[in-house]
């Protein structure tokens, strides 16, 4: 029970202040990989009733998953999620040195996920999730021939009947969005997956190898003691409800004062629900602060304004914090902090008509007027 109270506990101290990478609503991912499957240690019940313990060891297998999610905009996504792990058996007996046999167990089942993407200001985004379902588990093909123990094809399926269990799971991973094509990105992830102690297991019927040919010699309920696996996946999440690409956001000046007189209004654009400046945001303001050295003012107006999507206060605040960090980088470029008025104006006054609600890249600015 460890792994699930870890995984959540790192789940929940995970920033509340960051942005969700998938854009909100629906989506779809898938991945496949190497698969892991942790030595286990069986309790055997055979038809005379017998008790004894066995030990399995397993070899590197395959692991896939296909998920159907919802991402809410915050952080926050949920999903559903089909698996398939497959491992061959590489060794079972009553020793901590099984001997050596051959099959596989497989595993497949359903998952409800809570996952929580981080944004860290880093071209790939972190990402941490929980699960809780139900698993089947199941083995084909089993043999143990060195003690004459088989599972002949047609008798007993082959391994027996598989029996389903309750599984939970924790995952971590990293997502690389592809700019060409937005809403795709690329993942890659770990996944614990394990199943409850004692609901793991199967039937199986085991035979002897005579002479005359395999002859039953008794049937089994085998119920794993722990049953824990480590998938590997590299795959792909795909935001069906992705915005396309803006047009790159271009400083143009609302008015142009007569040759040789500089520009006397500068626009300096920001992207959706950011504060923060890029470069070419930073060459704007310098040429603004250059502007007003060489020109008489009597103040210098920041005014911040935003789009309509959000509350009107959430961008009366976001308006605000993007006009102070204009100024800030104006000071830092020479201009005396007691020359400039700043204000956030919030969604009031768009450059450009929009309908309630909707993203307008023009719309997210800083006008710096020098007066």
């Amino acid at each position: 029970m460890l792994p699930r109270r870890f995984l959540i506990a790192a789940l929940l101290a995970a920033p509340v202040s960051a942005v969700a990478q998938t854009a909100p609503g629906p989506y779809v991912s898938l991945g496949a990989g190497v698969g892991l499957q942790q030595n286990e240690v069986a309790l055997a019940n055979p038809a005379t009733g017998r008790t004894y313990n066995n030990f399995w060891s397993f070899g590197p297998g395959f692991s896939s998953q296909v998920s159907i999610g919802y991402a809410l905009g915050n952080g926050l996504r949920a999903e559903i999620e089909g698996d398939f792990l497959s491992n061959p058996v590489r060794g079972y007996g009553p020793s901590s040195v099984p001997r050596q046999a051959t099959g596989t167990e497989q595993k497949y089942g359903g998952m409800v996920n809570v996952m929580y993407d981080v944004n860290l200001g880093l071209p790939v985004f972190p990402y941490l999730g929980v699960g809780v379902g139900g698993q089947v588990v199941g083995q084909n093909g089993f043999s143990q021939a060195p003690v004459g123990f088989v599972f002949p094809p047609g008798a007993g399926a082959s391994g027996g009947q598989s029996i389903g269990a309750f599984a939970y799971q924790a995952i971590a991973g990293v997502a690389w969005p592809i700019a060409a094509v937005p809403g795709l990105s690329l993942t890659a992830e770990y996944r614990f997956l394990g199943i409850d102690a004692g609901d793991a297991g199967f039937v199986r019927h085991a035979y002897a190898d005579t002479p005359s040919g395999p002859v039953q010699i008794g049937v089994a309920k085998t119920q794993f003691v722990n049953d824990f696996n480590h998938s590997f996946l590299l795959g792909l999440r795909y935001a069906l409800s992705a915005p396309p690409v803006p047009p790159p956001p271009v400083a143009a000046p609302v008015t142009a004062a007569p040759a040789p007189a500089p520009t006397r209004t500068y626009l300096v654009f920001f992207d959706f629900d950011r504060a923060d400046l890029n470069e070419r945001a930073r060459q704007i303001i310098a040429e603004a602060a250059a502007a007003s050295a060489r020109v008489q003012l009597t103040r210098i107006e920041v005014n911040g304004h935003t789009d309509a999507a959000g509350t009107p206060a959430y961008n009366q605040a976001l308006s605000l914090r993007r006009a102070e960090a204009v100024k800030g980088e104006l000071v830092r470029d020479g201009v005396a902090e007691r020359d400039i008025a700043v204000r956030g104006l919030g969604q009031t006054q768009p450059l450009v008509p929009t309908a309630p609600g909707a993203r307008e890249p023009q719309n997210r600015r800083v006008e710096i007027i020098l007066r």
